[in-house]
């Protein structure tokens, strides 16, 4: 990796590295809560709180985790992003719409997920960028 200096103050690679792995740290952690935190009955139990199929909660916290190791890793990168996207629509609509635009509200808004839904398709256009296994030489 080159140092970052004047002559290369434009680094779409490293951006993208760090962009993605940063988002893939958080999916991991958000699918390891509800798979070690809550449990997976209780995760499905919440779910069906919500009026949802208790097995979503097993595909969600499937892709949390899947991709966000996909994410770190730089495997497929653009697909992966694109794909979480939907699990974020989803807890904004059935959970976080509710409470309001700011996240620091009760239940939490839907600020945060919709940045996080920003960054995913901010990392889908800029690719898998450096340190990636997707990336071709």
């Amino acid at each position: 990796m080159t140092a970052l200096t004047s002559q290369s103050p434009n680094r779409p690679d490293l951006a993208a590295l760090i962009l993605r792995v940063a988002l893939g740290i958080l999916f991991l952690a958000h699918g390891g809560l509800k798979l070690f935190g809550f449990g997976l009955a209780g995760t499905a139990g919440f779910f069906q709180s919500l009026g949802l199929p208790g097995p979503l909660a097993y595909l969600t916290i499937a892709a949390e985790i899947i991709g966000g190791v996909a994410l770190i890793a730089g495997y497929r990168t653009r697909i992966v992003s694109l794909i979480l996207i939907p699990v974020l629509l989803g807890a904004i609509v059935t959970v976080h719409f509710a409470a309001g635009f700011l996240f620091t509200n009760a239940n939490g808004g839907w600020e945060y997920p919709a940045f996080w839904i920003v960054a995913l398709v901010v990392q889908a256009l800029l690719g898998d960028g450096a340190a990636s296994l997707g990336r071709r030489k």
